[in-house]
């Protein structure tokens, strides 16, 4: 018997559910649906897509600044526009990019303080 295939979804808490999805939509382009989420279709995007799952230690330092109990990770198309375009835009972006084996790393955070992490996968991934 098959049971969890993939993630579901995320969910959280927010104090102004229609402004951060807003904000979500204009800086990060996710298509914000009249029903207040987005659904990802990875099979449309890219056959060898994948969203991860993995729970950090409690004292793990991976989300600050953010005091946030997760973290969102977004698969990008090019980290360094987006970068480039988000400070553009004022918000508040991490300086550094990360680079390994896995792909591009870098962060943002969202108006209500939660650590964003962008991955651009490898190339063919």
């Amino acid at each position: 018997m098959k049971r969890v295939t993939g993630l579901g979804g995320i969910f959280f808490k927010s104090q102004d559910p229609k402004a951060l999805a807003e904000w979500y939509r204009v800086h990060l382009g996710l298509q914000v649906e009249d029903w207040g989420g987005v659904a990802f279709r990875w099979a449309d995007d890219s056959p060898t897509g994948t969203t991860i799952w993995s729970p950090f230690k409690a004292d793990s330092n991976y989300f600050a600044p953010s005091t946030a109990p997760f973290m969102i990770n977004f698969r990008v198309a090019d980290l360094k526009a987006l970068m480039a375009a988000l400070r553009s835009e004022g918000c508040q972006v991490a300086d550094e990019i990360s680079d390994s084996e896995f792909g591009k790393f870098a962060w943002v955070m969202d108006p209500e303080g939660h650590k964003l992490e962008l991955w651009e996968p490898p190339a063919g991934r």
